[in-house]
């Protein structure tokens, strides 16, 4: 199985649990178990090649030219983190089928947990940094949704919130920084810059580079002052937290510092800005968790403490420091994930996680019980656990450290109380929670044992701090020296992993951490038995969410303020800002650098040509002045200035964009005919005749903005016009359209071969817009004055005899006027379809392609909505226009795939010459499916945003329709009213 199968297998079966019905737990923990064991167990697998030394790399081209390419790269150090992610990711599906609640939508829960799962997989192989950066973006999302999973609870949507705005806004910086050390190293390729640490460091530009890399970083592992959105992600259900944000999601910043260590490390600058971060996050971490009453807010600022422990190790500039950091890791994902899961396991057996309510658990959940009580141990650093043995790693690391004489004293003593400070707080998890009297009447539920199968996971993890505790070199030895020699740069450190190494410094340590930590936890609880409080006032006034959620109110201040001042409701005004603020900057830009016209021979002056934009010019000014007055004359107006605009293109020997234009012109003049009839009357419509020539002061202002930016953007291709290019980019086209491409319309070859890239992202963006415009017009409701206005108001005369028509009466007369025999239009069809066909089909060599055929086939059948009605058509074309919009997306990417499944980039084309009985020889370029990919798509969005406005529209009628009905009852009602009271002269 290749490396690349590690990472889409989840989120295949992401997608496949997606599909399940909201009840299938089962199925849907089976495809995530599956999934995760199977890709686990071929992980484990590659060790034997990676501890020879190997590593394994896959890689397929993307955009060569930029340094972007598909790069599949496992190490040690990935492959220990792959199998923390897919072993500790099984365990976590096994919990969660019994923890998550029957009446949770549990299938969509794993969809996003394996989905999560995928993308972490997808950072840790990654070969190539921008791959890594793509990656990363994809957990905050996934992270996102994970937290919020439980939607209906505020705390819930307010924590994913703030993770996804700390975490995305790291993950930007990170892409910059990552930008930068690819410049420096001269390439993004991961190999290239592991083996560039001395170019990097010795760079200008290296202190930016490393401070926007360490805040990405910091972002994802919680370090100080980032350290505040990681309790708030607690909200999240318990397997989400035994997952994401003790062995897996935070370990990302501590994964990148450790991937990037041979690179950006050995300078003073990385021991202050890491080092100082983990240590203030350490002792930060450590002293907050001691005062918590909620368990995973507890173990939240203990995995806070821990990372800063693990950051503070990679920041000491010391190879053998960076392999106690590895070993770290490892052990923090295992007790760590044991402890998320006991406290689950008491808040789902209990009903509450409060530990000022829990006591005394121990006599009802023995098993539980015994098993949280050595997690914690080792969460403490007590001998005979794997957390000690790194834990005493640390502190001969801080020991032995050669730096200033107060650092050289500082450091120690630093690690001795936060060591104190976890003891305490691990105390406080066994003590105040499993001993003491029982507090079966203090919990809303009886305590007792989980199902068997729930408690597996923590079991397994449990026996392996105890394995690791007792004979770390058997059990983890060769595991630590593969993961850790990537690391340190291939060549490691001498180092012991016994568990006894005589009376020394460190063990001292660890003896007063421990007796230290016992004496804080006494002296806790008895103030906690006078009325002492569990969170100290020092620590709220510099609380990071606080600042963050002060910060975040004052921006959205800042925004409604700026909206304020500078929106409005009407669309008008927002364009003329827009329009002027371009004036006003191509005005400085012309004003700082004046711009001269070029020396490029002209063309004969052409009065054809001049009349023919002056028409195009009253089209457009007489379709600005009827705009106030009757908007139907106004969109007619404007289509006759689009049908010039077609004709310079001809003029200018570009017939494919005149037959684009055409097309376009045409389909988007009957979908805005059929919007008109929403619009209200305007204002001065309804006004008395003398008050509608007023405005002329806003209409002239108009006009010369309007001028100034035509004459502006004449000027601008003038002088464009006039420059000769030597270095023009268009032989190259011209060159390679036929040899490269297979095709002899530069402009379609460009379109879908060289340029197809931001071809499929054009069309995707096309596909967006129908489906947001769909969803928009499902809630929308069209103005009352636009659909039912009194009979005085529909028309009206002014002295000068100008009629103002009601737009939807104004719409019905013009659909009147398109009305033809529904049957001619009926066999217009086939004949549509043949044009369509013919355009796709002379594409490649010929003016045409798919994005015509497509809006030449969607006008016919907006022709049949308009005769036929949309019921008719509907129901006899069966048309889906979501689905031709999927369909069209799958083939644009699919022939995009077929190109990197045979090795080259991203939609490279290719021509197969197929010999048929009686056609011959046909050229049949992988171009073309992608040209129906975008046929397809333009048709299906077209007709998406009309069937949503037909639709509309039949809803309007109705309304309107009743509205009538309603007017005509009261008028009736009313009139027999007077009636009654005229004969009976009043008696009535």
């Amino acid at each position: 199985m290749p490396l690349v199968a590690l990472v889409l297998l989840p989120f295949l079966a992401s997608a496949l649990a997606a599909m399940m019905p909201s009840g299938a737990r089962n199925r849907g923990a089976a495809i995530a178990g599956f999934t995760a064991l199977g890709c686990a167990v071929f992980t484990a697998l590659q060790f034997p090649a990676l501890a020879a030394g190997e590593v394994l790399q896959e890689g397929h081209r993307w955009i060569p030219t930029l340094g972007v390419d598909l790069s599949w790269r496992m190490d040690g150090l990935a492959w220990l983190f792959c199998m923390l992610v897919l072993g500790i990711g099984a365990l976590v599906v096994l919990y969660g089928r019994y923890y998550m609640s029957s009446s949770d939508p549990v299938p969509r829960f794993f969809a996003f947990f394996l989905a999560f799962m995928g993308a972490m997989v997808g950072v840790v192989l990654s070969g190539n940094l921008i791959q890594l950066v793509l990656f990363w973006e994809l957990t905050s999302l996934f992270s996102f949704l994970l937290i919020g999973y439980w939607h209906h609870r505020r705390d819930a949507r307010r924590g994913a919130r703030m993770a996804l705005t700390v975490t995305g806004a790291g993950g930007l910086c990170l892409l910059a920084g990552v930008l930068l050390l690819g410049r420096i190293a001269g390439s993004y390729e991961l190999d290239v810059v592991l083996n560039s640490g001395d170019v990097v460091r010795a760079d200008p530009l290296y202190p930016l580079a490393l401070v926007l890399l360490l805040l990405g970083a910091f972002t994802k592992s919680a370090q100080f002052p980032f350290h505040f959105w990681l309790p708030r992600a607690m909200a999240a259900p318990t397997p989400v937290s035994a997952y994401l944000h003790s062995a897996t999601m935070v370990k990302l910043g501590v994964f990148l510092m450790a991937r990037l260590w041979p690179v950006l490390s050995g300078t003073d600058l990385w021991f202050w800005l890491v080092g100082g971060a983990g240590a203030v996050t350490l002792l930060l971490g450590g002293y907050v968790a001691m005062f918590q009453r909620d368990l995973k807010a507890l173990l939240a600022y203990s995995t806070i403490s821990h990372l800063g422990l693990i950051t503070l190790l990679l920041g000491m500039n010391s190879p053998l420091a960076a392999v106690a950091a590895v070993f770290h890791v490892m052990n923090h994902a295992t007790f760590k994930a044991s402890l998320f899961m006991a406290a689950g396991i008491i808040d789902h057996e209990t009903g509450t996680r409060d530990i000022g309510r829990l006591s005394g658990l121990l006599k009802s959940m023995p098993i539980t019980g015994a098993l949280a009580i050595i997690a914690s141990a080792s969460m403490a650093g007590v001998p005979l656990l794997n957390g000690f043995l790194s834990k005493e790693m640390f502190f001969a690391e801080t020991v032995f450290l050669d730096g200033a004489p107060w650092l050289e004293i500082a450091l120690p003593v630093l690690a001795t109380l936060a060591g104190a400070f976890s003891v305490a707080y691990s105390a406080r998890f066994v003590f105040d929670v499993f001993f003491g009297p029982r507090c079966d009447t203090e919990v809303p539920k009886p305590p007792h044992e989980p199902p068997h199968w729930m408690r597996v996971p923590v079991e397994l993890l449990v026996l392996l701090c105890l394995v690791v505790g007792v004979v770390p070199a058997w059990s983890v030895g060769a595991f630590l020296a593969t993961a850790a020699a990537p690391v340190v740069g291939g060549t490691l450190p001498e180092y012991s992993l016994a568990v006894w190494h005589g009376f020394n410094l460190p063990l001292a340590m660890s003896v007063v951490a421990l007796a230290g930590g016992a004496a804080i936890y006494l002296m806790q609880r008895r103030s906690r038995a006078h009325g002492g409080l569990h969170r100290t006032p020092v620590i709220w006034r510099f609380d990071g969410q606080r600042i963050f959620e002060n910060l975040l109110a004052r921006l959205s201040q800042l925004g409604r303020n700026g909206r304020r001042v500078l929106s409005t409701n009407r669309l008008q005004p927002q364009l003329l800002l827009l329009v002027m603020v371009a004036v006003l900057g191509a005005g400085a830009s012309l004003w700082l650098a004046p711009a001269d016209t070029g020396s490029r021979a002209r063309l004969p002056f052409s009065p054809m040509f001049l009349m023919t934009w002056v028409i195009g010019c009253t089209c457009a000014v007489a379709a600005a002045w009827q705009a106030k007055f009757h908007r139907l004359a106004s969109l007619m107006l404007a289509s006759g200035a689009g049908l010039v605009s077609c004709i310079t293109y001809i003029w200018f020997s570009a017939p494919d964009l005149a037959l684009t234009q055409l097309v376009v012109e045409t389909v988007t003049t009957l979908l805005i005919l059929l919007g008109l009839r929403w619009l209200p009357m305007r204002k001065a419509e309804v006004q008395r005749p003398q008050e509608r020539l007023r405005p002329w002061g806003r209409r002239g202002r108009d006009l010369l903005v309007a001028a100034v930016a035509g004459c502006g953007m004449a000027a601008l291709a003038w002088y464009m016009m006039t420059r000769p290019f030597p270095q023009s980019i268009s032989p190259f086209f011209l060159e390679r359209a036929l040899p490269e491409g297979g095709g002899t319309n530069v402009v379609n070859v460009m379109l879908v071969d060289f340029r197809g890239f931001d071809t499929f992202g054009e069309i995707t963006v096309l596909g967006i817009v129908a489906l947001t415009v769909y969803a928009l017009l499902r809630r929308f409701r069209p103005a009352a004055e636009a659909m039912a206005l009194p009979p005085q108001q529909q028309v009206q005369q002014d002295q000068g005899g100008t009629d103002l028509v009601n737009p939807r009466r104004a719409t019905d007369t013009a659909i009147g006027y398109l009305m033809v025999p529904a049957v001619l239009v009926r066999l217009l069809l086939p004949l549509a379809a043949m044009v369509s066909v013919y355009f796709f089909m002379r594409g490649h060599n010929q003016p045409g392609g798919g994005f015509v055929a497509g809006l030449v086939m969607s006008a016919a059948l907006m022709l049949q909505f308009i005769v036929s009605g949309a019921a008719w058509t509907e129901e006899h074309l069966r048309i889906y226009p979501r689905r031709w919009i999927a369909l069209g997306l799958l083939i644009a990417l699919a022939t995009g795939a077929g190109a990197i499944a045979m090795g080259y980039p991203f939609l490279t084309t290719h021509t197969a010459h197929v010999t048929l009985p009686v056609l011959g020889e046909l050229h049949v370029p992988s171009a073309m499916f992608f040209d129906i990919g975008v046929f397809a798509l333009v048709l299906g969005a077209t007709l998406l945003i009309l069937t949503a406005l037909a639709h509309q529209s039949i809803r309007s009628h109705r309304w309107a329709e009743e509205q009538e009905e309603k007017a005509a009852a009261k008028a009736a009602l009313e009139a027999a009213n007077a009636e009654a009271i005229r004969i009976t002269g009043g008696a009535v």
